[in-house]
């Protein structure tokens, strides 16, 4: 099971966000995983099993999402910097987006 998943959910047409690009990268060691968000909005799997300590970032290309949902988007990545706290094995990491705002908080 992947130390990571995440959830998008489009506020402004109030569905979830399918097609999402994401990425995690580890600073110094690059790319992780990567995933496309599914029809209900999420990566259930999403780079290795364990997150070693280290500063973690998930890259949502929110301008490709923008442009396949006809909406015109301000953002065009959402980077969401992070540490794992020792002890806990699993990251959840949803993001609530809109053409001209988003909103993320850590999940359970």
């Amino acid at each position: 099971m992947s130390a990571v998943t995440t959830h998008v959910l489009d506020t402004a047409l109030g569905v979830p966000a399918a097609g999402v690009p994401v990425r995690l990268e580890l600073a110094g060691a690059g790319v992780l995983g990567a995933g496309v968000t599914d029809l209900d909005g999420r990566i259930r799997e999403l780079g290795p099993d364990h997150l070693e300590s280290g500063c973690y970032r998930l890259v949502f290309d929110v301008a490709q999402y923008g442009v396949a949902t006809g909406q015109d988007y301000f953002l065009t990545t959402v980077d969401i910097g992070f540490t794992p706290v020792e002890g806990r094995a699993h990251y959840h990491i949803p993001l609530l987006l809109s053409p001209f705002a988003c909103s993320v908080y850590r999940g359970s």
